[in-house]
This record gives C-alpha cells, structure tokens and sequence, in this order.
C-alpha cells in the first residue's frame, strides 16, 4: 500500500470530493433536469392549448393549415385541428411528405384516446415529439362525428435549455473548483505546522530528551493534543526519575549487606573473628544473606506488580478469617507480648490469593514494628466493598509521614527496605481498589478498601 504524507492526502481527500461530485452531476444532474424540462414543455403546450377557443362557439375559427407546419428545430407550439367538417383532409394534404409520418403518429393516438385530454411522445428521426391531445365535444352539432385538437412541440427546447445549463453548471464546477483550491492551500499550511512540531518533540522523546516542554497556543483541538503531548512528557520525566531513584536505593539497600558480608567473610578467612566465635561470626553472614534475599525478592516482586495488569490478576473467592488467623498464628511466635486480636472473619471477597495474603503480611509486618500491646486484623464489608485493617497502638503518624508513607524506598524510623508499604498499595490498586491511614482512637489504621467483585 503506498504511504502518504497529510498533505498528498488533503489533496487526493479533495479530487477525491471533485470526482464523486463530478459522477453524481453527471449521472443524477441529466435525469432530474431532463424531467423537469420535460414537464414544462407539456406545461407550455397545454397552456397554448388552452389559450384557442372553443372550436363550436361563434368566435372559432379553425387554425391556419400553416399552424402545423412545424420545423422541428423551432422552439414553438404547432396545432392541429382534426374534424370531419373543418380541416382533416385538407390539413393532410398540405403536410410536408418527410413530416408525415409524425402527423399520423398523433393522429393515430388521437383516434385511440378515451380520456378528454392525455399527453404523449414519441421518437421520429432521432427527435422526441411531445404533444397533447383533447377531445372536443362535438355533440351539439350533428354533422361532425369526431374533433380533436392535437398541440405538440419538438424536443428543441427542452434539448438547448439542457444544453444551456450543462454549459452553465460546467462553469460553474470550474469557478467552485478554483475557489475550493483556497481553503486547500489553507488547511495544508494550518495542519503541518503544528503536526511538524510535535513530530520534531516526539523525535526528541524517542532520544530520551524530554527536557523542552510543549505548548501550542490557537486551535482547541491542537491546544487540548499539546496538554496531552505535555502530560505524557511530565509522566516520562516522573517515570525516569522514579526509575533512578529505584536504582539509587535498590543499590545502597543491597550495598550494606554485602558489605557485612564481605567484610566479616575476609576476616574469618584471615583468622580474625569479628565475634567472639566463629558460629557468631557466620550467624552475622547468614543473617545479612537473608536480608539480602529478602530485600532482593521485594524488589523483583515489586518490579512484577508494575508491569502485571488488571486483567491478569487471579481473582478467586477468598476467606479473610482462613488468611487472618493463618498469619496470626505466624507472627504471635515474633512477638509472644503481643495480643492478635481477628474480626470479621466471616467476611468473603474476591481476590488474589498470594497478593492478598503478601498485602496482609506486609501490613502485619509494619505493625509488629510499631505495636506497643495489640494488633488488630479485621474486616469490614458493606454491599459493594469490603475493607482489609490492620491496626495498632504504636505512636500516631505524622501527616508528612502519611503523604510519602506508601511510596517506595520511603522508610519510617524503624523501616527495613521502604517497599512493603509500596507494594501494598500496588496489589490494592491492582485490584481497583484504593488505600489510606488513620489515627483514631489511640491506633495507627491501615486500610486497604477493595470492591467485592472487582
């Protein structure tokens, strides 16, 4: 398929215009005015038609033979009056031999007529002949048995008046034409511009430079394709610099551990004991390698749930009393002074399981940190939405805190990696949800609300 810039496609959109108005003249313009031309003649005939009078009133008088003697490029009316008393043979006789057989054409279709008036054609010698025929009532005089007044008028008319407003419709195409070339030369020059700078923006984004903004000031709809031009821009600058601080963090995360283990595996390899034992010493190296491990899972999973989609999640039916008390059970062992306290474990909703219970577990996992006393997990359900809580009755929350507290890498004063609050709000938002904290009641709330059905 051949490819086209706007402008070959502007101008191929306006032949194109050109031509199917061109067909439709053509094919629609001839019928239409063929027929309408077509009835004024008959129109002009029976208004001459009606104009002579009435043959049997004292002042008819029969037309002049010479009133049939009709050329038949003349643009005028011929009459006939056909009577066995006044005219018949003596009209006959005076008709030109090669118009003859177009007389006795109508005469014939006279004879035949029932109606008092009727209006017909017929082709003689590549000419159409219309005329009309009335009936005269001749009852009132006994010696005429038939009259008919016959009216007709050659195709001459009707074919220069077509003629004429082909000529005139033709001029008419070409002056319309030629003014059309105007708004043509206008729209080219009114769409490449703007559709030129953004390709020379989108050119620069594809290099990765999308420093410049972009603003087009005029046109609404160009104007509202800038703000979405510049709004995609601002995403990308957003998108970069998340990614790089992602990787500042992921980096500075994993370098500590490495480290330590680096450090501590020299040292007993060299014969220096970083503590008291060599047991100790290695107890150090495995409990770095399991933060190590730890956080390098976080992260992966972190990287899935930003490229994973609504639609690929695995949405079952799920119990929240089966995964509280699981993780309850879980964690008392990490903090025997603490009470778990489960409510709404009735409550059913659809979602992932291994999301969900990664949500729960890190929101546990938050609170242990923070917990003074008791943890809260419970659920709460309306008709639409079911709420996931987990709360506890550490110190309240700052509203700085609460504005950055779920974005990745932003770590609390007793945070480990900063990515368990981030990925819960992913899985939440996964599942078209939405999330929050709240201080009230003396407790840090943590609530994660996700439709029933999602």
């Amino acid at each position: 398929m051949m490819r086209m810039n706007l402008t070959r496609r502007i101008w191929l959109s306006f032949l194109s215009l050109l031509v199917l108005v061109g067909l439709s003249m053509i094919i629609i313009y001839p019928i239409s005015i063929q027929g309408t031309l077509t009835e004024e003649t008959y129109r002009i005939i029976e208004q001459q038609q009606r104009q002579l009078v009435n043959p049997f009133s004292e002042q008819f008088s029969p037309p002049d033979p010479d009133d049939a003697l009709i050329d038949p490029s003349s643009r005028a009316v011929g009459h006939i009056f056909y009577a066995d008393q006044v005219a018949g043979p003596s009209v006959g006789e005076d008709l030109p031999e090669e118009l003859e057989e177009a007389y006795q054409e109508m005469f014939a279709q006279a004879f035949e007529q029932e109606s008092e008036t009727g209006r017909y054609e017929f082709t003689f010698q590549d000419s159409t002949v219309f005329y009309v025929v009335t009936r005269i009532d001749a009852s009132e005089d006994e010696e005429v048995d038939e009259a008919y007044y016959i009216s007709f008028m050659w195709d001459a008319y009707r074919d220069s008046m077509v003629n004429q407003l082909w000529e005139n419709l033709v001029y008419l195409m070409l002056i319309t034409s030629a003014l059309s070339l105007l708004p043509v030369l206008w729209l080219t020059r009114y769409l490449r511009k703007p559709l030129r700078l953004l390709g020379n923006h989108f050119e620069q984004i594809a290099k990765r430079n999308w420093k410049e903004p972009f603003h087009w000031e005029g046109d609404e709809d160009f104007q509202k394709l800038s703000d979405q031009f510049e709004l995609m821009r601002q995403n990308l600058i957003r998108y970069d610099s998340a990614q790089k601080t992602f990787m500042q963090h992921a980096s500075h995360e994993l370098k500590t551990p490495i480290t330590v283990v680096k450090t501590y595996a020299q040292s007993v390899k060299d014969g220096v004991l970083p503590k008291n034992s060599v047991e100790e010493s290695m107890d150090v190296i495995l409990q770095e390698s399991d933060r190590m491990d730890k956080r390098v899972k976080d992260m992966l999973y972190f990287t899935k749930l930003g490229n994973l989609k609504k639609e690929t999640i695995n949405l079952e039916e799920l119990s929240f009393g089966a995964l509280a008390y699981e993780l309850e059970e879980r964690y008392r062992l990490q903090r025997a002074d603490l009470n778990f306290i489960v409510e709404g474990a009735a409550t059913r909703f659809q979602g992932d399981p291994e999301h969900i219970q990664i949500l729960l577990e890190n929101l546990i996992e938050n609170a242990l940190r923070y917990a003074k006393s008791t943890i809260w997990i419970r659920a709460e359900q309306t008709d639409h939405d079911v709420t996931l809580i987990v709360e506890n009755d550490g110190k309240a929350v700052s509203e700085e805190d609460m504005q950055t507290m779920f974005e990745p890498f932003r770590k609390g004063n007793k945070g480990q990696f900063g990515l368990g609050l981030a990925i819960v709000k992913q899985i939440t938002e996964l599942h078209r949800g939405r999330h929050g904290i709240l201080n009230e009641n003396g407790r840090v709330s943590f609530q994660m609300t996700l439709p029933r059905q999602p």
